[in-house]
């Protein structure tokens, strides 16, 4: 969430943004509201002043004997007044929330401005895009060696669940052990355990709500909601707390499986791992002093290449533009590895500094000192990494023309055998 003397002060800037985050929030209704708010809480304020005043006057008649009546009655309609603008003011920061909770996070100004995916930057790669030559899809090679099932996952829950089999299981899970075990051990962060299910409360400190329910799971009997990411709890671990200044960065490394209805893919690739509504991930959460954040970024990217060239995958990164940025975000890189059978890059991570709009939602804040005031942390997320697309390009670049799934030496220790 933006603070709202950013709208006030910028209220050109922050429409600007609204309108290349592809946006239709009313900055001006919020502007009337904030003034019509500030407005009430002056009138209330000086209402209770008269009234204060006024109640020492009759006190001091009544002592004196004399007939205070007009001026008790009069008191009682500032009363009446009083609890009516009272009435509006919250009617009023309702609707200023409900506006506020909806708009974007200000773009930091090294984001291209841009429409879609087609305007963003590819900001560097690593290793060749090999061709189709031998291979097959992902969906193809995994029946044929029985490692995945998806009609069977279909079959048990629905379209977009499937199986992992035999060795497939035993490699997704190496892959999980191997993500968290570079992060933890090389790349510095704390492995983190969380629940699945979080609160409303939750969704909201990170943005997930109201902006994107259609996407979520939500258990109405519980009012709880299956998490699309591990960014949700994490992020949440430290809601309405003061970290002290010394502590920061704080570097948090969670596994689990991540949920997503996908309410908004209609007519996207869905085949296979291409999209699917449940699949496994780790994140990777910082909290950080806000002159750091954007080295912070750069670092988070860093970690998250270091694992795709341990596992030798063909990769990009892409600095995304405004159009095809989050809600959230002030600045995010994808890193996408390369797909030999489909020809075509696919998304596995993003890294999105928020600077304080996560931490203002969810009210973090770190202190310098005990004296000091305390101030939002920024937050950072990323993929470290998604287990589902890198299955596939794992799939496609490591396969042999004999129809075997070579496994990356880093991954050998983890899964117990050396080929598919």
């Amino acid at each position: 969430m933006l603070d709202i003397k950013i709208i006030r002060e910028n209220p050109d800037l922050v429409k600007t943004n609204c309108i290349n985050k592809h946006d239709g929030s009313n900055i001006d209704k919020l502007l009337e509201l904030d003034v019509r708010r500030r407005t009430i809480i002056q009138s209330v304020e000086d209402l209770k002043s008269t009234r204060n005043s006024v109640s020492q006057e009759i006190s001091a008649i009544k002592k004196s004997g004399g007939d205070a009546s007009e001026k008790i009655i009069a008191m009682r309609e500032v009363g009446d007044t009083i609890k009516n603008l009272d009435d509006e003011l919250r009617s009023v920061e309702a609707e200023i929330s409900e506006i506020m909770l909806l708009i974007p996070n200000i773009a930091h100004p090294t984001v291209p401005v841009g429409k879609d995916a087609d305007d963003n930057v590819e900001v560097r790669r690593h290793g060749s895009c090999e061709d189709r030559a031998h291979r097959v899809d992902h969906i193809e090679i995994s029946q044929q060696l029985g490692i995945l099932d998806f009609e069977r996952g279909a079959k048990v829950t629905g379209s977009g669940f499937g199986f992992y089999v035999g060795k497939g299981a035993r490699l997704e899970r190496a892959l999980i052990n191997f993500f968290l075990d570079v992060n933890t051990n090389e790349n510095g962060f704390t492995e983190i355990m969380t629940p699945f299910v979080v609160n409303a409360d939750s969704c909201r400190g990170t943005g997930q709500l109201p902006k994107s329910q259609e996407d979520m799971y939500h258990v109405e009997r519980d009012d709880l909601y299956l998490i699309p990411t591990a960014e949700v709890p994490i992020t949440n671990f430290h809601r309405d707390e003061i970290l002290p200044s010394s502590t920061l960065p704080i570097k948090y490394a969670g596994y689990s499986a991540c949920f997503r209805r996908e309410a908004g893919s209609h007519g996207k690739e869905t085949r296979g791992f291409q999209r699917v509504h449940q699949f496994n991930k780790v994140e990777l959460v910082k909290f950080v002093q806000p002159e750091t954040s954007y080295a912070e970024l750069e670092s988070l990217v860093g970690s998250v290449e270091n694992i795709l060239q341990k596992l030798g995958l063909t990769y990009r990164v892409l600095l995304l533009c405004t159009g095809d940025m989050t809600f959230g975000g002030s600045k995010t890189y994808d890193l996408e590895v390369w797909s030999p059978f489909e020809q075509r890059w696919l998304e596995v991570s993003s890294c999105t500094n928020f600077e304080s709009f996560q931490s203002r939602r969810a009210n973090i804040r770190h202190r310098q000192d005990p004296g000091s005031k305390p101030e939002f942390v920024h937050t950072l997320n990323g993929s470290g990494l998604a287990t589902s697309r890198i299955m596939v390009a794992l799939l496609e670049q490591y396969q042999t023309a004999e129809g075997r799934i070579r496994i990356p030496e880093c991954l050998q220790q983890y899964c117990g055998f050396t080929e598919i």
